[in-house]
């Protein structure tokens, strides 16, 4: 049977890991936005296994960006768009990873934002420098493993939270803000619609497991992304002209942050350790706080509450 590719923005070739959230995602992403776009692409695993010289999965006009200026190279694709009269008639995408998003092209991002300038910026955020040897983001979680945050006898890796994109986006007053995973694929498409109908600035960051980076089953991706949902590590939502709206919450009640730190080597060291336990009660109290904001008329469950009066009394011991 032949399979007719010629509608796919992405088309099949690239060479991601095995179970790579990210290039589910892109996928379905790119798809959504539909061929009728230019795309700025910054360097990072995305770019990698969908360009490899001399080949190109790519099916519709594509830049490729320095680390951190894909948002600079939107900026210009749209302005040169705005002066030949072309706005309405060709979109601007420009994408990254979470490294050339909230780090070292933040700068380019904000400014993106505060001009107005109408194109969606994407974020592949799988919690690392993945391509470059999973060095530590501002967006890897707290207490992960790293090349550059290790645990060992000293640290118990990362000991920064998790730098909170969305809200930094939110607070340029852009008209979108979204959050999304490649754990609930099929609502990649709405996020997408929902952006791309809207003028100005738009943000989309999306969950992607690293199972390289997260030394996670590669079959195990889709189950893992969900986990991180459904135990509040990672509210998924959306700000539309200033209003938030979270995706309902799980129907069968937040699960404990354990669930999902266990089957992830990067939080390997938090089971083996004496005073691991104490961290994972840490993070459990992070998941309260994601509860309490984003989901005021949920019950916050039984353990989640004695995480967070524990930190309260090691906090009142240390001070």
């Amino acid at each position: 049977m032949e399979f007719n590719y010629n509608d796919r923005v992405l088309k099949p070739g690239y060479t991601s890991c095995m179970g790579c959230g990210e290039a589910l995602a892109m996928r379905l992403v790119l798809q959504a936005c539909g061929k009728n776009v230019i795309f700025t692409n910054a360097t990072g695993c995305s770019e990698i296994f969908t360009s490899r010289y001399p080949t190109s999965s790519w099916n519709a006009p594509w830049l490729h960006s320095l680390f951190e200026n894909s948002a600079a190279i939107a900026s210009g694709v749209y302005y040169a768009l705005k002066h030949k009269g072309l706005l309405g008639k060709v979109s601007v995408v420009a994408t990254g990873g979470d490294g050339g998003t909230a780090d070292i092209g933040l700068q380019c991002l904000s400014g993106a934002a505060e001009r107005g300038d109408d194109f969606l910026y994407v974020c592949w955020d799988n919690e690392a420098y993945m391509n470059t040897g999973v060095q530590r983001s501002g967006l890897t979680p707290f207490n992960a493993d790293t090349t550059t945050s290790p645990a060992g006898k000293v640290s118990f890796g990362n000991d920064r939270c998790k730098k909170d994109m969305p809200q930094i986006m939110a607070a340029h007053g852009i008209p979108y803000v979204g959050i999304g995973s490649c754990g609930y694929y099929r609502e990649l498409g709405g996020l997408v619609k929902r952006a791309m109908a809207i003028r100005g600035p738009k943000y989309l960051q999306v969950h992607s497991v690293c199972p390289l980076g997260w030394k996670s089953d590669p079959a195990k991706t889709i189950d893992m992304a969900k986990l991180a949902f459904e135990t509040c590590l990672y509210p998924l939502y959306e700000i539309i002209n200033g209003v938030t709206k979270a995706r309902r919450a799980p129907k069968d009640g937040w699960k404990p942050a354990e669930e999902y730190l266990k089957p992830q080597g990067r939080f390997r060291h938090l089971f083996r350790a004496a005073e691991g336990a104490s961290q994972i009660i840490r993070i459990q109290a992070v998941a309260a706080a994601n509860m309490r904001k984003f989901w005021p008329e949920v019950a916050v469950p039984q353990f989640a509450l004695d995480a967070e009066a524990k930190v309260a009394e090691m906090d009142k011991v240390t001070a």
